[in-house]
């Protein structure tokens, strides 16, 4: 089934994207993160994962989901960039003041079901109750994957979005 797209939906996105390309300059990048970073954090719109870092565009490579869950497709894409984008070190960076750190699994379940009339439960969202642990299993899945490349190393930060700091983790 074919549709057509919504572009009364998306006019503001489409204006600005005209306006964009206006101004816009080829930077002559390609997909290669320069500095041989990836960086795994939340969709949290808070999040500048370049800015906070000091990176700039071509760079690193950014990763987003709800939580900074390492998942199976964030090791697809961890593999894919270790061999073939340069990454050499990979940055897992959850955040504080996190929805998927604010409530269970079956609270979020439970409060998509009353507020909107959906069951969920079928989708793991990957909450977690205790943030520093879930960073630690998420770290060891990137250091024990068979697949990356050689001499790749892993490391983790809670980012307050509060203050801006990073708070390394030594695990």
């Amino acid at each position: 089934m074919s549709a057509q797209f919504p572009y009364e939906n998306f006019q503001d996105v489409l204006k600005a994207n005209t306006e964009y390309q206006s101004v816009f300059e080829d930077s002559h990048l390609t997909g290669t993160a320069t500095k041989g970073l990836a960086i795994v954090t939340c969709m949290d719109s808070r999040i500048s994962p370049l800015e906070l870092t000091g990176m700039k565009p071509g760079e690193a490579k950014i990763l987003r989901n709800a939580g900074a869950r390492v998942t199976d497709d964030v090791l697809r894409t961890l593999v894919l960039a270790t061999y073939l984008l340069g990454v050499n070190r990979i940055l897992v960076m959850p955040h504080l003041d996190c929805k998927m750190a604010s409530a269970t699994e079956a609270e979020i379940h439970l409060l998509i079901q009353k507020t909107f009339g959906v069951d969920t439960r079928s989708m793991e969202f990957r909450t977690v109750s205790d943030q520093k642990a879930a960073l630690q299993l998420d770290l060891d899945r990137i250091r024990s994957h068979p697949l990356l490349r050689n001499g790749v190393v892993a490391g983790g930060a809670i980012y307050d979005v509060h203050s801006g700091q990073l708070e390394v983790q030594d695990f």
